[in-house]
């Protein structure tokens, strides 16, 4: 009995140090600046943006609105608090576009979509989840704005 306590005991070990690998690419100082924890993640604040309850047909104030979200979104990347942003193809659930917000929780994501008007005037609905990803997303934004030649 104590010779098969030893192999398991010695099976389980090499099982357990087979599961933990170490990266060699490591970057504690990128890793630190970009907030991740020990896996490279971090929270996030994923939305998801949909049509709002407001049915105005005022063509002025939804052009208005949606040329000040886009204004927003703008401002919110300037401010690297916008990582991802993008509009949803046509669906049935009535989806518009997601963001992803690089904030450590929902009320924090909740004031600052406040200050979109398409959202305040609520021609746009947000639904807001906490988002467990790579930390690594945050440098997304660097690389995006070198792809895309012509704006909106």
């Amino acid at each position: 009995m104590r010779k098969f306590s030893i192999i398991l005991l010695v099976m389980l070990t090499s099982i357990s140090m087979r599961s933990q690998k170490s990266n060699p690419n490591y970057d504690a100082e990128l890793a630190k600046e970009l907030g991740a924890d020990e896996y490279g993640m971090k929270t996030f604040v994923f939305v998801m943006l949909k049509t709002g309850v407001n049915e105005s047909t005022d063509k002025a104030l939804k052009d208005s609105c949606f040329a000040g979200h886009m204004a927003n979104i703008n401002r919110l990347v300037e401010e690297k608090k916008l990582l991802v942003a993008g509009p949803m193809g046509k669906n049935d659930k009535s989806y518009r576009g997601i963001f992803i917000l690089d904030v450590p929780n929902i009320e924090e994501a909740s004031a600052l979509l406040q200050t979109d008007p398409a959202i305040k005037a609520q021609f746009l609905e947000p639904e807001l989840y906490t988002w467990y990803g790579s930390a690594a997303l945050a440098t997304y934004l660097e690389f995006s704005d070198k792809v895309w030649k012509t704006g909106f």
